[in-house]
């Protein structure tokens, strides 16, 4: 396949994804969605980010890592009773990061 080719076949293929995310932005208003269904989309923003984090949090080097040298996995723990505790994102973020800075810091000193 020559360059224009592949130019055209991204250009498309841009073209109908944009078409595709803008008709739901531009049609969510006038569509009616079950309640079960408005319901449903309050938690997809919570479960993306779920899927994003856990493996990062969970997965070393291509492997599961539940062991105590995990310490992204001690620093996700302390987040989490955070955020169930305050229900504040920014807390939660910064006890997170805090508390892997901590734990590399006390690795590095060991």
């Amino acid at each position: 396949m020559d360059d224009g080719h592949v130019w055209i076949a991204v250009l498309a293929v841009g073209a109908l994804t944009f078409a595709l995310r803008w008709s739901f932005i531009a049609l969510a208003d006038s569509l009616a969605m079950p309640a079960g269904v408005q319901r449903a989309l309050r938690f997809v923003p919570a479960a993306v980010l779920a899927a994003i984090l856990l493996p990062a949090i969970v997965v070393d080097e291509g492997h599961i890592a539940l062991t105590p040298d995990n310490l992204r996995l001690f620093a996700a723990v302390a987040a989490a009773v955070v955020a169930w505790r305050t229900r504040n994102m920014l807390y939660t973020i910064a006890t997170g990061m805090l508390v892997l800075w901590v734990l590399q810091a006390l690795r590095s000193v060991v």
